[in-house]
């Protein structure tokens, strides 16, 4: 059986890109992601790329540069496993005429390094240290569909959904911390055809085990003795509750509200934010940036070193229950976001960068279930958190099998909630 992830390459690749080119410039015309030659991995993967509005002649946007990116790089986790990497990949990039890139969870590039003049014709296409080569701002490609698809993966030319990037091969794995099983990163192998060899996909999947493995180890700088490393990441749980509760070393730490929006916020800005900043995203109103060092003060005595300043920033990981369900909803998996989904983020809160994101998230969750058309999928969300939304009850009852108990229940509610908004229960449902 062939691997669903591994680009496996005729006798006759040009032609083989030719007719996956032909596929993509119908597709983005307009036609089904169908056709010769053209992986169902890839084509869900056009279609996440449409879903973004990713231009495919527009080269994605650099994020990170300077100074800033030294530090983030320095206080990523992957730094420690870095020189393991290069032993691994790097070399073997080098020597080929490749390039090793290493990416964050979200997708920006901490590292690209490798062969001197494959770096320079990567630089046209921003493949560079400090981009976001995340699928929604780079499109289909290996560092990023493996990111959303949580899987190693090849991606053959034609394949790339940007057209500045058809030139080019590349093979990624998620790098997992061994305590959590989170994705952290990636490691990518990119260059020109011989990239497309099994060996490559082989390769970076292999490197991905054994930095992960590193990672699951410490070393005593007394001792010199290594030992596994059992510490988890802090985890913050927002949704469905007003309050905010932290998971921080065994302990469970109740937050209150404001405290709760201030991690929350600082959790969806990775480089940190300036007191201005901060202030506007938890006050309707300007406020005075030393009422957001009062806030800090007060919250640094409940969550230690977690938050640091200069600018306000976590200083380590954190996992948050509401980036658990914004991640299944980007890979499509609608069953784990509402698992993970426990009602709206800090429901009772005003903060204005609090509220946007919990918009955003019930919209987006609404809408997949909508999308999906399963019967299961829209019974718990019109059940938990949909009870007076007649759309969703409408659209569960023409799914639903007519006749059935189920069904039956679900147009009984529908022709209630019709008679309370005045428009009649009269309905024939199909």
């Amino acid at each position: 059986m062939n691997d669903p992830w591994l680009a496996h390459l005729s006798a006759d690749p040009t032609g083989q890109a030719r007719s996956v080119a032909r596929v993509h410039a119908a597709f983005l015309a307009g036609a089904p992601a169908a056709g010769p030659g053209l992986r169902e991995v890839v084509a869900q993967s056009w279609l996440r790329s449409v879903q973004a509005h990713v231009d495919p002649d527009a080269d994605p946007p650099v994020v990170l540069a300077d100074s800033d990116l030294v530090a983030y790089r320095a206080a990523h986790p992957l730094a420690a496993v870095m020189d393991v990497l290069r032993d691994l990949v790097g070399g073997t990039a080098a020597d080929g005429e490749h390039l090793m890139a290493v990416s964050d969870a979200a997708g920006r590039l901490l590292w690209v390094e490798g062969h001197r003049g494959a770096r320079k014709h990567a630089e046209a296409m921003n493949f560079v240290e400090g981009a976001e080569w995340d699928e929604e701002h780079a499109g289909t490609n290996a560092p990023g569909t493996a990111l959303a698809l949580g899987q190693p993966v090849q991606i053959f030319s034609t394949e790339h959904f940007r057209h500045t990037v058809q030139g080019w091969t590349c093979a990624a794995a998620p790098i997992r911390d061994p305590a959590t099983g989170q994705m952290i990163g990636v490691i990518d192998v990119t260059g020109g055809d011989p990239v497309a060899h099994p060996h490559s996909l082989a390769l970076v999947k292999a490197a991905a085990r054994v930095a992960g493995d590193e990672l699951g180890w410490r070393r005593d700088p007394r001792s010199g003795i290594w030992t596994p490393a059992v510490t988890e990441p802090d985890r913050l749980e927002v949704l469905g509750r007003n309050d905010g509760l932290l998971r921080q070393d065994g302990r469970d730490i109740r937050l209150n509200r404001r405290q709760a929006e201030v991690l929350f916020v600082l959790s969806t800005h990775p480089l940190g934010v300036t007191g201005e900043e901060l202030a506007d995203s938890l006050y309707e109103n300007f406020t005075d940036p030393a009422s957001v060092r009062v806030e800090l003060t007060r919250l640094r005595r409940a969550v230690g070193d977690l938050v640091a300043s200069r600018p306000y920033r976590l200083a380590r990981t954190m996992t948050t229950d509401y980036q658990d369900v914004s991640a299944a909803l980007r890979r499509g998996d609608i069953a784990a976001a509402l698992a993970g989904y426990r009602g709206p983020l800090l429901p009772s809160s005003e903060a204005p960068g609090v509220v946007a994101e919990r918009r955003w998230l019930e919209t987006q969750l609404r809408s997949a279930v909508l999308v999906s058309g399963s019967p299961d999928a829209l019974a718990v969300w019109a059940e938990r958190f949909g009870f007076d939304d007649l759309h969703v009850w409408e659209r569960l009852t023409a799914i639903l099998p007519a006749g059935s108990a189920r069904w039956a229940s679900a147009a009984a509610h529908t022709r209630e909630l019709r008679a309370e908004y005045g428009l009649g229960t009269d309905v024939a449902f199909t």
